[in-house]
């Protein structure tokens, strides 16, 4: 695993099973080429998962802009524009953000599709090569680069109470 110091994760491995729960343990058949290729698939999912908070925001922000409007043309029309509020009522209030959709419809297709998809074939490549463990990669460079014995270098929150 070239991102992390101090020889191969396969010598650290003992130290993560005294310390770690069977979650972060890398099966002993499991290579250091297969532990970071799968640390890889990981951090794209963590990089969808932002792109869905990213698509939320993009959702609240798009309704609240909407209700916005909404009281902007209610205002308008009070102070006497009440055309230039048709207008903008008929033509913006409501208005689909692109063709037939509302970003709710957006966000509902994102995480029955792509997100779905990527979680569920995320979690198929854990079980299949780690039995299912997350984060084994990030654990492995965590017991890599942490200094044993050191204040808030601890391996587990039982051991930081020490």
């Amino acid at each position: 695993m070239s991102r992390l110091r101090g020889g191969t994760a396969r010598g650290m491995i003992e130290g993560i099973r005294d310390r770690e729960g069977q979650e972060h343990q890398r099966p002993e058949e499991v290579s250091d080429a297969t532990v970071q290729a799968l640390g890889k698939i990981t951090e794209a999912l963590e990089a969808v998962e932002a792109a869905r908070g990213f698509l939320y925001s993009f959702h609240r922000l798009s309704g609240t802009a909407d209700l916005t409007l909404g009281e902007g043309v209610e205002e308008l029309r009070d102070a006497g524009h009440g055309q230039l509020a048709d207008h903008l009522a008929r033509e913006l209030v409501g208005r689909n953000v692109l063709p037939g959709r509302w970003t709710f419809q957006l966000v509902e297709e994102y995480d029955d599709g792509y997100y779905a998809a990527f979680k569920q074939l995320e979690d198929l490549a854990r079980q299949t090569l780690v039995e299912g463990g997350r984060h084994v990669f990030e654990a492995e460079m965590k017991e890599a680069r942490r200094t044993q014995g050191q204040p808030h270098h601890s391996a587990v929150p039982d051991e930081a109470a020490r």
